[in-house]
C-alpha cells in the first residue's frame, strides 16, 4: 500500500477514535482533555477537530472552548437507521424452527415493550401478538429485559410507584423485581412465570443495537412446555442474540 494511502486511512482512523471519545460526553470535551483521552498530540487533535468542525461532525461547546458532536452526525444516523427487525428476521426464523416456539422481537417504547416482529411456532397453543402492540415491564419476560438495559435510576422512573398486579404470580414489590434484574448480569435471560397470563410462561434477552436502542428477543410458551423446555429453549435463545452480534456490528449485550 503506497504511503499516502496508509496515512490516509491512519487520519480516518484517528477521527473515528475522537468522535468516539466525544460520543457520552454531551458537554464536549477540550483540545487536552481529547488528547489525553485518545493518546495523540495536541496539534495533532486540534487539525482533525478543524477538519470535522468544517464538516458540522464537530461543532463549538461553548465557554469550555471544546468541541462536541456536530449535527451532521444526527443527520447521517438518520440516513442509517437500521431496520434490526428485518435483519434479525432470519435468525428469529430459525429459533421457531429449533423451539417450535413463538419468536417475539420487542423494542422499548416508553413504559412498555412494543412487539415489532414475531415468527409464529409449529407446536400446539402458540402465543400471538399483532405487530404494535404493548405489554407491560414489570410482568413480561422481554420487558424485565429491557428494564436490564437501564440503570437503576431510569428503571424507577420508568416503573413508577405501583407494580399492577395480572395475576397471583406478578411480581409487585420493587425490590422482588430488581432482584431479578440483578441476575440478568449472570444469566442474561429473564422469566414471566405466569406473570402476565395464567397458564403462559416465558424466556426473554435483550441487546442493545448501534443507535442505543433497546430490544428484546424472547420466547413465550404454555406453562406446561415450560419446564421440560427451559434449559434448551435458553441456551438457543442466547445461540441466536450471539448471531444477532454477528450478524450486525456494534449490537451488543446491555452494559448494565
Amino acid at each position: 500500500m503506497p504511503d499516502k494511502d496508509r496515512q490516509g486511512i491512519q487520519v480516518i482512523a484517528r477521527a473515528a477514535q475522537i468522535l468516539r471519545a466525544l460520543e457520552n460526553e454531551p458537554d464536549g470535551l477540550n483540545l487536552g482533555e481529547l488528547s489525553a483521552r485518545v493518546g495523540l498530540a495536541r496539534s495533532t487533535v486540534q487539525r482533525i477537530c478543524s477538519a470535522l468542525s468544517d464538516e458540522q461532525l464537530l461543532i463549538t461547546a461553548g465557554p469550555r472552548a471544546g468541541v462536541m458532536l456536530g449535527p451532521a452526525l444526527a443527520r447521517l444516523a438518520s440516513a442509517a437507521n437500521i431496520e434490526i427487525d428485518r435483519l434479525v428476521r432470519p435468525i428469529m426464523q430459525r429459533l421457531a424452527r429449533e423451539c417450535g416456539e413463538t419468536v417475539n422481537l420487542s423494542i422499548l417504547q416508553g413504559r412498555a415493550a412494543m412487539f415489532v416482529d414475531q415468527v409464529l411456532g409449529t407446536a400446539n397453543l402458540i402465543a400471538m401478538s399483532a405487530s404494535g402492540e404493548t405489554h407491560p415491564l414489570h410482568s413480561t419476560a422481554k420487558g424485565k429485559a429491557l428494564l436490564a438495559c437501564l440503570d437503576p435510576a431510569r428503571r424507577r422512573s420508568v416503573l413508577g410507584a405501583e407494580l399492577k398486579r395480572f395475576t397471583q404470580a406478578t411480581i409487585t414489590d420493587v425490590a422482588e423485581l430488581e432482584a431479578q434484574i440483578a441476575s440478568f448480569a449472570d444469566t442474561q435471560v429473564l422469566y414471566d412465570m405466569e406473570e402476565h397470563s395464567e397458564g403462559m410462561c416465558a424466556i426473554g434477552t435483550s441487546f442493545v443495537d448501534p443507535l442505543g436502542r433497546s430490544f428484546a428477543l424472547s420466547v413465550p410458551m404454555p406453562a406446561g412446555r415450560f419446564a421440560q423446555n427451559r434449559d434448551y429453549v435458553e441456551e438457543c435463545l442466547l445461540t441466536a442474540r450471539e448471531d444477532i452480534f454477528k450478524l450486525v456490528p456494534g449490537c451488543r449485550a446491555p452494559d448494565r
